[in-house]
This record gives structure tokens, C-alpha cells and sequence, in this order.
């Protein structure tokens, strides 16, 4: 429960640490003991215990999720002005990048149901200068990869996943089949922000890929564009993850499964003690995904979200507004994109509302929010 001395938290990681403690603090011990803090042992066994978990061929790690895509968009040697579609409800850093490197981004409108690209928003948007799709894997569900890649074979596009919010998720084929999020495109970026389902205790990232030609490229590009020391082949960037961060995702990947267990046991308690409360919209799971819930967010009705966080934030507990001004309405793409028409994506960003998720979140805490929220409504 709630109280002065141990507040609900939207993330908790501190106690986290707690529950996995000896063993992160072994790992870190092994980094400071090797002497050894850049592109060694814990990286590289990292690199391919993650490719393992994914059941890809190439993982390469890099500084941040940010790099990350920039990276992957770079190994793909687009011409400049290219056109990548990306959504309007997401993070800054997937169009960002593609604006950073000389390419133009075509803002579209995301799916209403579950937030993440609309196919039929991508069809329209094509035309003779995309070069590729960049599907953000939004709160930790898929996109729609199904038809997004349909879509990128007929018009010879790549598709780039955003994955850093959908870690360990799985997309589900007509047949049944499953592949990690983050594995079914051209290429697949994370990020492993703290906060993440997969979090360091500071930056990191990774590309994934199944092609050794774009794997050799992307590990070119993270390192100066260095083939060995001194000899650069590529115009790179320096982006490499760290020793000490490695040993630590190395024994948080080995709970991951856990972890994602549990965030779906705390979310199945939201939706329980929610489900017949009509002024909110719970979450849909899409029959094509899995769901790791990065994050879990609700619907209000236009006009109640203001009241409800400050109604919550009184009985002590967090929440949070994520993308609250879509990418077309960004001052930084005014005259770049900013004539998208992206109702979704606005309606969202006036109604969603993130409730805490965390994997230390108990029985007791989710049903004290729960409590508050139908409160608010009677």
C-alpha cells in the first residue's frame, strides 16, 4: 500500500536491483576485476546470449536506443531525401533520426485500437520516393507487421522495427508460428534504458538483423567506421555499449521472462478490477502479438484526464502522459511534416493515460489504484 515512506512508483527499479542484488553485483565486480570497460568479454557473450534469446543471427550493440536506429538507417545507404514513413504517436527519436540524417519523414496516423501504424495509412502514403517503414512496436505489443510487410515487399521498402518498448514480445503468424519483436523486419533496434523491459543501469542499445553483409556494416558504422585500428573504411559515429552495462543486462536478460510474466500478472489485475468501469478504455491485445506491457494505458474521455491525475497524484500515486503532442504538431518538424492529418494520433494524445507497471508492483498496490480510479468516477 501506499504511504509516506513507500510511495507506488510508476518504475521501480531500486527494488528490483533488490531482488536480483547479488547476482548484478557479481557481474559489475567481474568488470571492475578484468580491468576491462569497452567492447570486451561481457559484450560480446552479451551480444550473442541476446541473438540466442531472439533467435537471430546478428546482434550489435551500440551506445543507445537513439543510435540504434540512426545506425540502422545508416547501413542501409538510403539516398538523400529519401522518404521513411514513421508514426505520429510515438517517441521523438524515430523521426528524429530519420530528419538527422538528410531523409524526410512521412508522418502517419496510427491504428485507434492499438496505437501503433495504420497499414492503410502507410499504403496512402507511399509514393515513388519511399524508401522504407519504420513500425514503432508501441506500450509492448507488435505493430501489424503482417500487412506492413505485405505492404514493403510490393513497393520494395525496407522495414526498420522500433523495438524499445516491446522487448521479449512475440508476433504471431496466420499459422501459429512466433517470431520476437524486433526480428521479422530488414533490421530491429532496442533500446535498454533503464526504465525498459530490458533496462541497463544507464544508456544502451542494439541492432538486430539476419544478414551478415548488414551486420559487418552496422558493427563498421557503431565504431568509426573502423575495420581495424587506425583503418576506416566507413564514415561512422562512436556508439558502443560499455562493459559494465553488458554484465548487467547479461543477468537481467536471464530474468527476462520472468520479468515479462510478471508485468503481465499485474496487468491482468487492472484489467479485472477495471472491466466494468465505462468511463475508461482498457488496453486490447492484438491477436497478432503478444504483450509484454512496457507500459499500461488507459483511455478518459476528453476533458477528464487533468482531474483523474490530479485526483490520483493526491491519493498518492503516479501516472504519467506519454506523446502528449504528436510528432506532426513537434515544433521541430513544422515545414517537414506538419501537414499530416493524424486524428488518432491527436485524440490519443489528449485521452491516454499510463498507470504504474513495474515488476515489482504487488497485489495490494494495483488494487489501491484501481480503487482510486473507479473513486474518481463515482
Amino acid at each position: 500500500m501506499s504511504s509516506a515512506n513507500d510511495p507506488i512508483r510508476m518504475v521501480d527499479l531500486l527494488t528490483q536491483y533488490q531482488r536480483i542484488k547479488e547476482e548484478i553485483d557479481q557481474a559489475v565486480s567481474d568488470v571492475l576485476n578484468s580491468g576491462q570497460f569497452i567492447q570486451d568479454k561481457h559484450v560480446h557473450d552479451f551480444e550473442k546470449t541476446i541473438a540466442n534469446f531472439l533467435n537471430t543471427s546478428h546482434v550489435v550493440t551500440c551506445g543507445n536506443g537513439t543510435d540504434a536506429l540512426q545506425i540502422a538507417l545508416m547501413s542501409l545507404k538510403l539516398e538523400p531525401g529519401s522518404e521513411v514513413i514513421v508514426p505520429a504517436y510515438t517517441y521523438f527519436a524515430t523521426v528524429e533520426v530519420v530528419a538527422l540524417l538528410g531523409l524526410t519523414p512521412v508522418i502517419v496516423d496510427v491504428d485507434p485500437e492499438f496505437f501503433t501504424l495504420d497499414p492503410r495509412c502507410v499504403q496512402e502514403a507511399i509514393t515513388d520516393n519511399t524508401a522504407a517503414i519504420i513500425p514503432v512496436h508501441l506500450f509492448g505489443q507488435c505493430a501489424d507487421l503482417g500487412s506492413l510487410k505485405n505492404i514493403a515487399t510490393e513497393n520494395g521498402l525496407y522495414i526498420i522495427e522500433d523495438n524499445a518498448q516491446a522487448f521479449g514480445a512475440d508476433y504471431i503468424f496466420p499459422d501459429n508460428s512466433q517470431k520476437k519483436a524486433g526480428t521479422i523486419g530488414h533490421l530491429g533496434t532496442t533500446s535498454f534504458y533503464p526504465t525498459k523491459n530490458l533496462g541497463a543501469y544507464g544508456d544502451g542499445g542494439a541492432v538486430f538483423c539476419a544478414d551478415p553483409e548488414l551486420e559487418r556494416r552496422i558493427r563498421l558504422l557503431a565504431n568509426h567506421g573502423q575495420t581495424s585500428k587506425y583503418v576506416h573504411e566507413l564514415i561512422g559515429i562512436n556508439s558502443r555499449l560499455d562493459e559494465m552495462q553488458a554484465a548487467i543486462l547479461g543477468v537481467k536478460l536471464n530474468h527476462q521472462h520472468t520479468f515479462n510474466q510478471l508485468r503481465r500478472s499485474v496487468a491482468a489485475i487492472y484489467e479485472k478490477e477495471l472491466e466494468n468501469l465505462r468511463e475508461v478504455k482498457l488496453p486490447s491485445t492484438a491477436s497478432y502479438s503478444t504483450h509484454v506491457y512496457h507500459q499500461y494505458v488507459i483511455q478518459v474521455q476528453k476533458g477528464d484526464r487533468e482531474g483523474l491525475i490530479k485526483h490520483l497524484t493526491t491519493a498518492g500515486v503516479p501516472s504519467n502522459v506519454y506523446c502528449p503532442i504528436p510528432m506532426h504538431k513537434q515544433q521541430a518538424m513544422q515545414g517537414v511534416s506538419s501537414n499530416a492529418h493524424c486524428p488518432v494520433s491527436e485524440d490519443l494524445a489528449m485521452t491516454c493515460l499510463c498507470l504504474p507497471m513495474h515488476t515489482e508492483l504487488t497485489q495490494d498496490e494495483v488494487s489501491f489504484i484501481c480503487e482510486q480510479i473507479l473513486n474518481y468516477y463515482q
